[in-house]
């Protein structure tokens, strides 16, 4: 996808506006992120899916400004128009405590076990200045309930909940300084079914309510198409393909997000194996050579190992955009079987 020009004054700037990025760091012969374009407006839900290691935890980070050691970055990442990447310690400090949070997979490793949960929802704003003890309070009493608890959570300490009133409480907590952006980073991985369906109606709930942007990032496509407007599906580091959620569900033009779909457990499917994508993402000590999916792609040619294939529109479909040299005859081979039904 081709990088994006800064907002302009006229426009109001989106929650989370990243192009061009790419990010290296020490000891790989490739980069990790490799130009990546992601836009996410006010009040959107953008899903990031793709398979562990592709990048899509690095890019959510990005937005706040965690990048490893090491690491060497080129072209930009913007929350609400401030540059994360130029911006100093201490901008960063004012960006992570109002602008931008993020609810990270685990609750149990995000929480303190030895500070109750009133501590652990009003510390960072009460550090910060935005707010003071009886303030923070207020707010901490009304974002618990929001999320369908009480305030005698606040005297709680983590051990004395259950998983999924723990993630309430770091959804609660990420909503404290009012974000203009709200990263995702596979909430519901460590929660039963039940209760992720609880959380995603909790998130979509409130994105509704306070008009956050959100970026949602798993490698579940079900729950990115129960949850998102528009989809990014990143493999080796790259954008592959991007497009309305129905839209790229129901016709992908990537080999990748094809494969993926395939591979989605279906209560109608046919008994039998499991369809499953052949061999192993690139090694990132291999110096990158065409395209990256090309060693695990049925359609790929000779053009595929030779050339990195540039992202375009889908035919009559603007919006959506693959990156490969065959998504024509994806396109060709989905209105055969249509023809054929």
């Amino acid at each position: 996808m081709s990088p994006m020009p800064p907002p302009t004054s006229a426009s109001p700037a989106p929650a989370l506006d990243i192009w061009g990025l790419r990010l290296t760091l020490p000891g790989t012969a490739r980069p990790v992120l490799d130009g990546v374009d992601l836009t996410v407006g006010p009040g959107d839900t953008v899903a990031l899916v793709g398979e562990s290691g592709s990048g899509k935890s690095l890019t959510s980070r990005a937005a706040l400004g965690l990048l490893p050691p090491g690491a060497a970055t080129e072209g930009a990442v913007r929350v609400e128009g401030h540059d994360v990447l130029a911006a100093s310690a201490e901008r960063l400090r004012a960006l992570r405590a109002g602008t931008v949070a993020m609810i990270f997979q685990d609750p149990r490793a995000t929480l303190n076990p030895l500070r109750r949960i009133g501590d652990f929802l009003t510390e960072g704003v009460r550090a910060t200045g935005l707010m003071d003890g009886p303030t923070a309070t207020a707010r901490a009493v009304e974002l618990l309930r929001a999320v369908g608890l009480d305030d005698t959570a606040l005297g709680t300490y983590p051990s004395q909940v259950s998983g999924g009133m723990l993630q309430r409480v770091v959804i609660a907590a990420a909503l404290m300084g009012d974000p203009a952006l709200l990263l995702a980073d596979e909430p519901t991985t460590a929660l039963d079914v039940t209760t992720q369906a609880e959380v995603i109606a909790l998130l979509a709930r409130l994105r509704a309510t306070f008009r956050t942007g959100l970026l949602f990032v798993t490698h579940d496509l079900d729950l990115a198409a129960a949850i998102s407007d528009r989809v990014y599906v990143m493999y080796a580091g790259r954008i592959v393909e991007t497009g309305p959620a129905d839209a790229l569900f129901e016709h992908p033009r990537h080999p990748y997000t094809a494969a993926l779909l395939a591979s989605t457990p279906r209560l109608t499917a046919p008994g039998g194996r499991l369809s499953a994508i052949p061999g192993q993402p690139p090694d990132l000590r291999t110096p990158p050579a065409g395209c990256a999916f090309a060693a695990r792609c049925s359609l790929a040619t000779g053009i595929c190992r030779e050339s990195v294939p540039e992202a375009r529109p889908a035919q009559g479909r603007p919006e959506h955009v693959a990156a490969c040299h065959h998504s024509d005859r994806l396109r060709l081979a989905e209105e055969g079987a249509v023809a054929d039904a």
